[in-house]
């Protein structure tokens, strides 16, 4: 029998935190016909994310890989299906089937439905709402015991607003940055910057679209300092460090909100 594909913990306030790239599950036709070791999907996958999502009022956690179907893009490229979808790599055994490709992408349209009632519901009980959806990316592509990727251009928070309306939402973005920012990490402080790597996925372009005006998507990217990417091994004092700046900047949006 096939888990769940994702997990939703529901709630009446303003902020709604996603995992949507965290899983590492594959249904069983899938698994048995990917040609990519579990190591090759991990590195491509968001591990961990999931850690962060209790900072919010509601969030959803998403149980299968994204080598599956991709909830972060739009429906007819969300099935990776030649290495040019997906970072070059060699993805299946043999070509994946009309069938399985059409069961992938019957889960992507129950997601985004369950995620519609879940938008709904914010935007009825309150004025604005906000989600995080939280990602993380690379740094040490060039190999384990390479240098890391140039500081300047990988910031350890990158904040993709690219379909927000920075006109009605620019202060709620700040109060985010701010409060990630300011918060102690590390000995120092976290290195946050907006759309430098990225500027956000489909999923926050259909929040952005869908609730204009009353719901806004913002687009994190955590840089993989909380984990060893080549390995997998995760550095449990990095993920509870990341979990409290969270914890303050939706703090501070919800403040935002309030006003």
């Amino acid at each position: 029998m096939t888990e769940p594909a994702w997990q939703i913990v529901t709630g009446d306030g303003p902020i709604i935190a996603t995992a949507i790239h965290a899983g590492h599950s594959l249904r069983p036709e899938v698994a048995e016909l990917t040609a990519l070791a579990d190591d090759e999907r991990l590195r491509e996958e968001d591990p961990f994310t999931d850690r962060w999502v209790g900072n919010g009022d509601a969030s959803i956690v998403v149980d299968r890989s994204r080598f599956e179907v991709d909830l972060n893009r739009a429906r007819d490229i969300s099935v990776y299906q030649k290495p040019d979808d997906a970072w070059g790599l060699d993805l299946w055994t043999s070509p994946p089937s009309a069938e399985l490709v059409a069961a992938s992408l019957d889960v992507y349209d129950e997601f985004y439905r369950d995620l519609a009632v879940m938008c709904d519901a914010a935007a009825a009980a309150n004025d604005r709402f906000v989600v995080f959806d939280l990602h993380s990316y690379n740094h040490r592509r060039r190999g384990a015991d390479a240098p890391v990727d140039d500081p300047e251009a990988n910031p350890e928070i990158n904040v993709g607003t690219g379909t927000v309306d920075r006109a009605l939402w620019g202060t709620v973005v700040d109060a985010f940055s701010e409060g990630m920012r300011e918060h102690p990490f590390d000995g120092g402080y976290l290195d946050v910057r907006e759309n430098v790597r990225f500027k956000g996925g489909f999923m926050s372009r259909w929040i952005n679209e869908r609730y204009a005006g009353r719901g806004c998507a913002l687009a994190i990217e955590m840089k993989k300092i909380y984990m060893d990417e080549w390995t997998g091994e995760p550095y449990e004092s990095m993920i509870a460090g990341i979990g409290d700046a969270l914890h303050v900047a939706f703090g501070a949006v919800r403040a935002e909100l309030d006003q």
